[in-house]
């Protein structure tokens, strides 16, 4: 991205504290890592922006990352009217029935298993992509999956905050 700051950025940069707060949320449900990116206000590009957010995401403890992963719908099942979980998953929309309902088996072993939805960046990523992903992350041991899940996470903040810097709120 280009160092020179983007109309969404400084319009981001500029909105009062609630409304900045309500941008962040969109992006991540952490209380806790929207307080550490707002606290470091303004940003000079979209690439200090990044480093604020993986910063804050590092340093988030398990709670934090559980309030995180509330805000992200299961795969398969975008929140009804939410364009930004219709758009991340979009490629669970073309799935057979019969993938859509091993998704759905897979998602509630998992959420069994480890007691929160399956989160998975899932920009880009076909239905089957998706679904060998959990086949293979389910047997891990929950600390690794949690770092996993971490992972996961700053890759979706970072497309939601270039959505967020670009002034692309849909």
């Amino acid at each position: 991205m280009s160092s020179s700051t983007t109309p969404g950025l400084t319009r981001f940069n500029a909105a009062d504290v609630s409304e900045a707060q309500a941008a962040l949320h969109e992006v991540c449900a952490s209380e806790a890592w929207g307080s550490k990116i707002l606290a470091q206000r303004p940003y000079a590009d979209t690439e200090a922006l990044f480093a604020a957010s993986d910063a804050a995401m590092a340093e988030l403890t398990a709670d934090d990352l559980a309030e995180a992963m509330a805000g992200h719908p299961p795969i398969g099942r975008p929140k009804p009217g939410d364009p930004t979980s219709s758009r991340e998953q979009r490629g669970m929309a073309g799935a057979s029935d019969e993938l859509k309902a091993e998704m759905l088996e897979l998602n509630l072993a998992y959420q069994e298993r480890f007691g929160h939805v399956f989160l998975i960046c899932a920009t880009g990523l076909t239905a089957e992509q998706m679904r060998d992903a959990v086949r293979n992350r389910i047997d891990n041991a929950p600390e690794h999956e949690r770092e996993i899940v971490r992972g996961e996470l700053v890759k979706i903040n970072r497309i939601r905050l270039t959505r967020l810097a670009e002034g692309d709120a849909a």
